[in-house]
């Protein structure tokens, strides 16, 4: 069954919030968590995991897909990031791909400047659909 309602934005900040708090950052000392609304009316999230070797760090989105995988798999609908403050953040370019990737159609994310949807933080994004055109 697949939740169309209205997204309840304060229940995914505070599920951000909950994640951020489980954040390993002793290198940067930035915490980040993240929260998502699965098309299916679950909430996924993950926190960032560092390592000494800082280019295998693992980002909040990262462990949020790993999440959504682990649990059942499905789309995201909606998106929530914040900092060690519980300010919003917007995902890297990186990050962005990754979400895109796990998208529904008409995923919004909470960003700095109010909801967007993904298409308009990522315009003209890469994805699978471009893999399938060129087979």
């Amino acid at each position: 069954m697949e939740d169309t309602g209205t997204v309840d934005w304060a229940a995914l900040e505070a599920a951000a919030v909950a994640a951020m708090k489980n954040a390993y950052a002793p290198y940067s000392k930035f915490p980040v968590g993240a929260a998502a609304l699965t098309r299916d009316g679950r909430i996924v999230s993950g926190c960032n995991v560092e390592n000494a070797s800082y280019g295998l760090t693992l980002c909040a989105e990262c462990a949020l897909v790993g999440n959504l995988q682990m649990t059942g798999g499905g789309r995201l609908r909606a998106f929530y990031c914040v900092d060690g403050a519980g300010n919003i953040l917007m995902p890297c370019g990186r990050c962005r791909q990754l979400l895109y990737e796990f998208r529904a159609p008409d995923m919004q994310l909470m960003t700095t400047q109010g909801i967007k949807t993904m298409d308009q933080v990522l315009p003209d994004a890469f994805g699978p659909q471009h893999l399938e055109e060129t087979r």
